[in-house]
């Protein structure tokens, strides 16, 4: 109930607030007409009818067939927005079907349901569905804020579980929310929980209008025109690269905000220009997507500027012309095309004509100055926009669109004294159209912190103190020798290059590395300060890594070569590379660098590998190559040994803001706690000075301190301890705390866990984002304390596996095994698997105190929950008994009704079941996956005789197991599919069912899972 009374309800007032209409459980189960189907059918065929003039009600009756089996979320979101026709009757050729009226809101059904039950071989209730015209485009899940371990934590799993039991209902799915009454996030369909986000900006509102969080997020979400807009302009497909897989988007509050001001100055028509500052690694190229494609289609507007205006998008690079190209075009945007030169695109641009979308770069408008014809239909789009005042590109760019509508996009704040940027791009008296800036960024997870730290001071070069350096650095060298390099001028790069500072240096990125970014896979790039800094570095880092491994035991040539392929170098070809020298130095250099040169196709195969999961390469060493417009998300550390200011150290230090999460052998995953600038040169001694050219407020925390992090470790820790104190928790161990704990929320005191559960994960996770600084050392045996304390209190509390211990990173964890092998709590705090030999021996009861018998039943009630989850979730129909069993027994032990030994006694019964189950099919002589298709059919056919039920399930399992042989992604193809299901349909005709429909859908959900491909 209180899920119901602080959630749902909540949820349910707001929409209706909103104007969406409440209908029962049950008069939308009759709409549906069955329990299988989500469309409520009276509904969308009034809107049909409502929308399309002069549709009769039998060609509305084959438009509900026809999306009722419609698979494809896709194709769903195409025919919402309009690219939907049919041949309707007595009519020669096709008509559009309009299933959704976007200009004009109020001429559409808005409906919301609470607990719709979708039945499946796995049957779900969704708390809450949002309908628009009878379809299903949001399901919200609601979690009781008390119950959410991570908030609303429990919700995505939730919704991951539809998505997988009850396709159906996301076939047309717009995007789904999670809430937990306070908190509220949303997602694209299928989009994993990491991707999530909140809606915190309600612009053009503000949030004083709203009575609470939870009413200002669904208004931002839901309220029906921003829904329509939403559904309109704000979701795009994209296709991933390497997996060739259509990945679906939907827009952040800050791509929405941008688009939608910009899109109303075109429309408004009174101003011409805007500046957007959207910081990197927030989606800038995705931006620019959805304003285009608004400009294109303006679903939910009319405006006389926005008749099929032509759109010319501009890079400064021409590897983001490609990129921004390739995302284009991936995300489907209709007929980009990307000029291939200055004459195509003046060609392109003077032909006039309409609905165009161009891509260059700034560069082919060199020189131009002869006005283009009609230059006021274009609508000019420009990435990176500040490049534009160099040479004048911008003024000659001015020259040959003289009325067009410009606006400038950038991912780094514009320099106070950038005034012709702020001229070109923004309208007087306005700074950003809209900005979403580096704090904001972090705030919202778009990107993760940027952490600096400076190592070494004598490894730091002051330019004002380069002869003093010289003399300290060369002081090895013979007078003679040291004269002349004194005479040849003496450099910061001279110094930077010392071969014993770069082997000194190289020594410490590997420790650092090995610290850091090794266990867990990230990555890291290395800035050195020229070329032939590139290949000092990878010479000595290579000798470095070679001379570890060996000491693991490698063989020398198996390290060498293994360290070879952990360094790639990526920089550019100079003419001089392929020139002897008389200077021994500078010819072993210039071979090495022709050596280690990547050409375009090796570049990009380097690139493709350090985004990859293997270690080779681990280290990226570059000097201006991909220190901008390089994305690699699982990029953590930037070894920086190059003085870099401004704009170039803004872009480069962007390199590690990208969020990212690593998955592990074992199948959890790692998240990217920040990202971290390691300084060698000295750049972060003299931040401000760097950075000056800036407003103070565009760059503040655009690189944090370390020792922030040091203070909060402190401080987290001081919070934690007082609230451990308060609970009467000092003295004990973790085991002792845990069932004190356990008394302390039967007794009422649930909100005291609560605050000491996120204090305590605060401390755990401030200290591994600390790690491996020696900071951290006075904390550790309290980390550890707390660690296994808040493992073994969630499975003493919940009797469930505590998931927190799967996001520390590989050295924590192994730090924190050798802590409970050492207290000997390994066997509280390992939880088994019913395939373990040592499985039942909690079971064993006699000569055990009430304590240890408390710990065993704790153990294999959170063992078994887990171990019927997985079964659960592989084939309900088989093993749903089991898993309700296990919460009962629970139930009845939390409630008193049982002792423990009894409870033990109940949960060793169960477990003989599962293995009894397990291997029943053998027994019967069948494959596993036909016995669990047995098991779905049976309580459908319980007079049937039992050889005739096998033999059908085995027929039935025959036809998907050769579907699987010879196509082996039938579950993506709907025809396919389709014959599947008749012939399913035939087989089962030898059995007296009552709905062989239905039975059918069960047996295929099951098989989608059982008989697929790897997915």
């Amino acid at each position: 109930m209180s899920e119901y009374r602080l959630a749902e309800q909540p949820a349910l007032d707001a929409l209706t607030a909103m104007g969406y209409a409440a209908l029962q459980p049950e008069a939308a189960m009759a709409m549906r007409q069955e329990a299988n189907r989500v469309l409520l059918k009276p509904v969308l065929i009034e809107a049909l009818q409502a929308l399309n003039a002069g549709l009769g009600t039998e060609d509305a009756e084959a438009i509900y067939n026809d999306l009722s089996t419609l698979s494809d979320n896709e194709e769903w979101q195409r025919r919402l927005r309009g690219a939907y026709s049919r041949r309707l009757k007595g009519e020669a050729k096709d008509r559009p079907v309009a299933l959704i009226d976007f200009k004009r809101p109020d001429r559409n059904r808005y409906h919301v349901v609470r607990q719709v039950r979708v039945e499946a071989q796995r049957s779900r209730i969704a708390d809450i569905v949002v309908f628009v015209n009878g379809i299903p485009l949001v399901v919200i899940e609601a979690k009781c804020p008390l119950k959410a371990a991570d908030r609303s934590g429990q919700a995505f799993e939730q919704i991951k579980q539809y998505e997988r039991d009850i396709p159906r209902l996301f076939y047309p799915n717009a995007f789904s929310i999670v809430t937990d009454g306070m908190a509220t996030l949303y997602g694209a369909t299928a989009a994993p929980s990491k991707f999530y986000a909140p809606w915190p900006d309600p612009w053009p509102r503000s949030r004083d209008v709203f009575g609470d969080d939870l009413t200002k997020d669904l208004w931002c979400l839901l309220e029906p025109s921003r829904l329509l807009d939403l559904l309109a302009h704000f979701i795009v497909f994209e296709t991933d690269p390497d997996s060739g897989r259509r990945i679906k988007k939907v827009c952040r509050y800050q791509q929405f905000r941008a688009v939608n001001k910009a899109v109303n100055r075109v429309a408004e028509g009174t101003k011409k220009k805007g500046l957007i500052w959207h910081t990197q690694g927030s989606g800038k190229s995705l931006t620019m997507v959805f304003l285009a494609l608004k400009l294109k289609t303006h679903l939910t507007l009319d405006a006389l500027s926005l008749q099929n205006p032509n759109i010319l998008v501009l890079t400064d690079r021409i590897d983001l012309d490609d990129q921004i190209s390739k995302t284009f075009v991936a995300c489907g945007l209709p007929n980009p095309k990307q000029a291939a030169s200055v004459g195509e695109l003046r060609e392109t641009v003077a032909r006039g004509g309409s609905g165009q979308i161009l891509l260059a770069t700034i560069f082919k408008f060199q020189g131009s100055k002869e006005p283009i014809p009609n230059s006021g239909d274009w609508i000019v789009l420009v990435d990176e926009c500040h490049r534009t005042q160099e040479k004048d590109l911008g003024a000659f760019l001015s020259a040959t669109l003289p009325d067009a509508r410009f606006f400038g996009f950038t991912g780094t704040p514009i320099k106070k004294a950038d005034k012709d940027t702020y001229a070109r791009f923004s309208e007087p008296g306005e700074t950003y159209l809209d900005k979403y800036g580096i704090d904001d960024a972090v705030q919202d997870g778009a990107t993760v912190p940027i952490l600096y730290e400076g190592r070494n001071t004598e490894w730091s070069i002051n330019e004002t103190e380069i002869d003093i350096l010289f003399d300290r650095w060369f002081v090895d060298l013979p007078d003679e020798k040291r004269e002349k390099l004194k005479q040849n001028g003496v450099s910061l790069a001279l110094i930077a290059k010392h071969p014993e500072r770069i082997r000194l240096i190289a020594r410490d990125i590997w420790e650092h590395f090995k610290q850091t970014c090794r266990p867990d896979g990230f990555k890291a790039q290395i800035v050195a300060i020229d070329r032939e800094a590139i290949i000092l570095y990878r010479a000595a880092l290579a000798e470095v890594i070679a001379a570890d491994l060996a000491k693991d035991g490698r063989a020398e040539a198996d390290a060498s070569a293994k360290a070879e392929r952990m360094i790639a170098c990526v920089f550019s070809k100079a003419q001089t590379d392929g020139s002897p020298s008389e200077d021994p130095a500078i010819d072993s250099v210039r071979q090495q660098l022709n050596v280690h040169f990547l050409d375009d196709d090796g570049e990009k195969a380097a690139k493709k590998a350090f985004k990859g999961g293997t270690d080779e390469p681990s280290f990226l060493i570059v000097c201006d190559k991909l220190l901008t417009g390089f994305d690699a998300p699982n990029e953590h550390v930037m070894y920086l040994d190059k003085p870099l200011r401004e704009h170039g150290l803004l872009q480069a230090i962007a390199r590690t803001n990208r969020t990212c999460s690593i998955r592990r052998p074992d199948g959890t995953t790692i998240g990217k706690p920040h990202g971290r600038i390691v300084d060698y040169i000295g750049v972060t001694q003299h931040l401000d000075d760097a950075l000056s050219s800036y407003r103070a407020e565009d760059v503040q925390n655009a690189l944090r301190d370390l020792d922030l992090l040091r203070r909060d470790l402190r401080e987290t820790h001081a919070r934690f301890r007082r609230q451990k104190r308060l609970m009467g928790l000092d003295g004990m161990d973790e085991k002792a705390a845990a069932y004190a704990v356990e008394k302390l929320v039967f007794d009422g005191r649930e909100d005291d866990w609560f605050e000491l559960q996120r204090l305590g994960r605060y401390f755990v996770r401030t200290y591994a984002d600390l790690s491996p600084d020696p900071a951290i050392l006075d904390f550790t045996e309290d980390f550890k304390w707390t660690a296994i304390f808040l493992q073994l209190a969630q499975q003493t509390i919940t009797k469930d596996e505590s998931l927190d211990h799967l996001t520390y990173s590989g050295k924590i964890r192994h730090m924190l095994e050798e802590h409970v092998r050492a207290t000997g709590l390994i066997t509280t705090v390992r939880l088994r698997n019913i395939t373990d030999p040592n499985f039942k021996d909690d079971f064993q009861t006699e000569e055990k105190s009430e304590e240890a018998l408390h710990e065993a039943f704790v153990r294999k009630a959170a063992e078994l929950k887990r171990v019927t989850r997985e079964l659960v979730d592989k084939n309900p129909a088989q093993y749903s008994r089991f898993s309700e069993r296990v919460m009962e027994i629970i139930r009845r032990f939390e409630g008193g009704q049982i002792a423990a030994a009894e409870g033990l006694k109940d949960l060793e019964d169960l477990t003989g079941g599962i293995e009894t189950e397990a291997g029943a099919h053998d027994e019967l002589g069948m494959d596993e996956r036909a016995f669990a298709i047995l098991r779905i059919i049976e309580p459908h056919a319980p007079d049937a005789n039992g050889v005739t039920l096998q033999g059908v399930a085995i027929e039935v399992g025959g036809l998907y197991a050769r579907a699987q042989a010879s196509q082996p992604s039938w579950f993506f193809m709907d025809g396919y599919k389709r014959e599947l299901r008749r012939e399913v349909r035939k087989v089962l005709r030898l059995l007296d069912l009552d709905d062989a429909n239905a039975v059918r859908d069960e047996i295929e959900d099951y098989a989608v899972d059982a008989y697929a491909e790897a997915r």
